[in-house]
């Protein structure tokens, strides 16, 4: 599912003056495609995010998913879209404590009044993140990196056409956050997902086929990152720079 975003700009009041967390963010996404966006705290990763996700509305501009104007719909109309469309993993992992990881996985598909039949589809893709044996076993029976797999696993339940990950790995050790982007990258090979990842770690950042660098509300870079190689179209974006590059 494409991506495209023209003339973004996202400001908020701040002690009576004007606080831009975006400016003027034109941005396309291929695809299939896996494209990191990575900068220092406060440069407007997570609010790009959320308008690209149509979870926040912009101040001006505009957002397309697959040629569908996102700001053009009612919030109930986005809120549909987005539940038939696309699957969020953030940082906090949102799962519900009184449910356990397969009734969490679940959740959607309920949502969608699609979980009747879809119960071996939950189960295979708890058992793909290495939770078959933790199937019923609640949020605070499972570590953090457990934790974020169930999320993982309840990301992909509706097949998205996007995902959108927000510090997937922020709360994970070192080697739990490997494992989690691993999971992304094939899944998304697997399902032909569009995935945005939002981090702060540059190594996990260059496994996605395309980095984007935001600073002061600005994107300032746009290149290829180290698997641009296996990328949807097989070949290397070129580096772009933009102002205080």
């Amino acid at each position: 599912m494409m991506i495209v975003a023209k003339g973004l700009h996202k400001t908020y009041p701040s002690g009576g003056r004007p606080l831009h967390v975006l400016r003027s963010i034109d941005l396309e996404v291929a695809p299939e495609s896996f494209v990191a966006v990575v900068g220092p705290s406060g440069s407007g990763k997570t609010t790009l995010l959320g308008l690209l996700a149509g979870l926040d509305e912009p101040s001006s501009g505009h957002v397309s998913l697959d040629g569908e104007d996102l700001f053009a719909l009612t919030e109930d109309q986005r809120a549909g879209f987005r539940s038939r469309n696309v699957g969020f993993v953030f940082q906090t992992f949102h799962l519900l404590p009184t449910l356990t990881a397969l009734e969490n996985v679940l959740v959607p598909l309920e949502l969608q009044g699609r979980a009747r039949g879809l119960r071996d589809r939950a189960v295979g893709l708890l058992e793909k993140v290495g939770l078959g044996d933790r199937l019923h076993h609640y949020p605070s029976q499972l570590s953090g990196g457990e934790q974020q797999r169930v999320a993982l696993a309840r990301a992909f339940a509706n097949r998205p056409k996007i995902l959108f990950a927000d510090e997937p790995t922020g709360n994970l050790d070192q080697e739990t956050g490997a494992i989690v982007v691993d999971m992304l990258e094939e899944l998304n090979r697997e399902a032909r997902t569009t995935l945005v990842m939002v981090t702060h770690n540059l190594a996990l950042a260059e496994r996605a086929h395309r980095v984007i660098r935001l600073a002061g509300g600005s994107i300032v870079s746009d290149r290829a990152g180290g698997g641009a190689s296996g990328g949807p179209d097989g070949t290397d974006a070129s580096e772009t720079e933009g102002p205080g590059q």
